[in-house]
Formats: structure tokens, sequence, C-alpha cells
């Protein structure tokens, strides 16, 4: 092969690449603003979970007695502070992030989310278990009653 031929293949080849990295640039942002609206839509989700089951804990702990209430007030006041850590620490990471390069921040951002993501299946999981649990516990006192 001449070594004009080969400044040629590779002079193809950046060309090629570019045309590529336009595409799959155009294609993240078109994704970006797709995984945003994603975002929204489950943070409205979640919302709206976290209402509905805020008014059926409001109606158990109506009925239940008055350690129980008093149990439930002390974890509520306990996850409600761990939340608000969490929050706090995420307000700090973003802070420290503003500092990066745009592409450092894009990075940071996408290992952020699936951060974020992978604690809220866990969370998911952990409220799967209390759910089962609570379900097994009503159904033994329900069992209780009647014998």
């Amino acid at each position: 092969m001449k070594l004009s031929d080969m400044f040629a293949s590779l002079s193809r080849g950046a060309q090629d690449l570019e045309g590529r990295m336009g595409e799959w640039e155009k294609d993240f942002s078109k994704r970006g603003s797709e995984w945003l609206e994603s975002g929204r839509q489950w943070l409205a989700e979640a919302q709206k979970r976290d209402d509905e089951i805020a008014a059926q804990m409001k109606g158990y702990v109506d009925q239940a007695s008055d350690a129980v209430k008093a149990q439930w007030a002390k974890a509520q006041q306990d996850w409600d502070a761990e939340v608000t850590r969490v929050r706090g620490m995420a307000e700090t990471l973003r802070a420290d992030a503003a500092k990066l390069t745009t592409s450092e921040r894009a990075e940071w951002a996408e290992a952020y989310a699936a951060q974020m993501v992978n604690f809220a299946q866990k969370m998911q999981e952990e409220a799967g278990k209390a759910v089962a649990e609570a379900g097994q516990a009503r159904a033994k006192a329900d069992e209780a009653k009647k014998a």
C-alpha cells in the first residue's frame, strides 16, 4: 500500500468516525431528554404511591394501640431524618460535580442516576419484604381473633 493510499484511508476512517460521533451525539441528546422525561414520570408515580401509602399508613396507625403509635412515630422520625441526610449528601455531591467539565459532568450525572436507581431498587425490595411481613402478620392476627 502506498503512503498516499494509507493517508487517504486514514482520512476516510476519521471522517466516518466523525459522522458516527455526530449521530451518537444526536442520539444521546434525544435519548437524554427521553431519560429525563422517564425520570419525571417515575418521580410523579413514586409521589402518587407515596401519598397512597401515607394515607394507608395513617389508617393503620389511627387504629393501632398507643405503643404501636409511639413506635411508628419514632420509626417515621428516623426515616425522615435519613431521607434528609441523603438529600443533603446528594446536594453536596451535585455541588462538587458542578466543578467538572461538561463531559465529566455528563458522565457523573449518568453514574449518579444509575446509583439512585440502584438505591431505589434496594428500597423497593425492602418495601416488598415489609408488605409481605405485614400481610403475614395481619393474617396471623385475624386467625388469632377467630380462634
